[in-house]
């Protein structure tokens, strides 16, 4: 029933799929491409389903079924598939399951950079794919720069910093199995680790140690979760982004980067970018460029925007990427 969705999202991506098979790419955004509660993505050789569907819901079923034969049957490449099945009870079928193969990619290659990978650490993937483009700016605009990766995560945006030459890369991340990613990260680049780069703790305390010591940054990266809450303060990107960016500014030198990403959903594009216009009228803070999704992500379907939970527009998806610069009073 779904043979020939499936069969279309692939064939327009048949340019992204080459050997020696080491790229990342998204091979189906089923939301927005007609294929029901399955987002699937390639690492390397390794195929990762998200599974979005309720539990017993037939038609999920089958469409996983069809999606598995398809790519067993056309993608002789392919040696592993994993299901993370997202809305379940279940951690371990959250994080994936392996629905047949044996060796799990452990690292992919994007514009010559080795990220890195743990696939079934947790329920995303350790590696977002619709930041690419973010990762490029940052590896072509960061060289001799100093770099605050904050909210790192598995590090990708700071390892881009790192192998397109800044002079000092700090990740910053509360968890310390995502800070393991990032250093064998460093590590697959030939380069050694210094764990004072490495730094697991909270946001908020962090940026105020850094402010008492007067430790400023050619750029920060802001890329925080849609909702998050410790002792410190908390995060929710509909509601108080504004806090996180004001946070940050004292950080940044005269002239320098603020990276912001901002991932919530339901709030529309326009609507964040109004925010920031807002933060950008007392003339020390400047919108410079804002950075798209890469079009695997989005689907290739012309109507695929209808598919989204809020209008993007002046960004082309939910993941909302903004390139702005500082202007110091002092």
């Amino acid at each position: 029933m779904f043979i020939q969705a499936i069969h279309r999202c692939i064939e327009k991506r048949d340019f992204m799929i080459q050997a020696p098979y080491e790229t990342a790419f998204r091979l189906i955004n089923g939301f927005l491409e007609g294929v029901p509660n399955v987002i699937v993505d390639v690492f390397g050789r390794t195929v990762v389903c998200h599974d979005y569907s309720r539990d017993k819901d037939e038609q999920a079923v089958q469409v996983l079924d069809e999606l598995v034969h398809y790519v067993r049957e056309n993608l002789p490449w392919v040696l592993s598939f994993i299901v993370k099945q997202r809305r379940s009870d279940s951690p371990e079928a959250r994080n994936g399951r392996l629905v047949f193969g044996t060796k799990i990619d452990k690292y992919i290659k994007e514009n010559g950079v080795l990220y890195a990978l743990n696939l079934t650490m947790n329920r995303d993937s350790s590696f977002y794919l619709d930041t690419r483009y973010l990762r490029e700016w940052i590896y072509t605009h960061l060289q001799g720069k100093s770099v605050l990766n904050t909210f790192a995560y598995t590090g990708s945006l700071g390892i881009a910093a790192l192998m397109g030459g800044a002079s000092e890369v700090v990740h910053l991340d509360l968890n310390a199995k995502f800070m393991a990613v990032a250093k064998r990260s460093a590590e697959l680049n030939g380069k050694g680790i210094e764990n004072s780069q490495y730094q697991i703790g909270d946001f908020w305390s962090r940026i105020n140690q850094y402010k008492k010591r007067h430790k400023l940054f050619d750029c920060v990266i802001l890329d925080p979760p849609v909702y998050s809450k410790t002792p410190k303060g908390t995060i929710d990107l509909s509601k108080n982004y504004h806090k996180l960016i004001n946070k940050v500014r004292p950080i940044i030198h005269d002239g320098g980067y603020l990276v912001s990403i901002n991932n919530a959903l339901f709030q529309s594009g326009k609507t964040h970018h109004d925010d920031l216009q807002c933060l950008c009228k007392d003339g020390y803070l400047r919108i410079e460029k804002i950075i798209p999704v890469h079009q695997d992500c989005l689907g290739f379907l012309e109507n695929f925007k209808e598919g989204l939970p809020a209008d993007p527009a002046p960004y082309n998806y939910s993941t909302k990427m903004t390139i702005l610069r500082i202007k110091r009073k002092d």
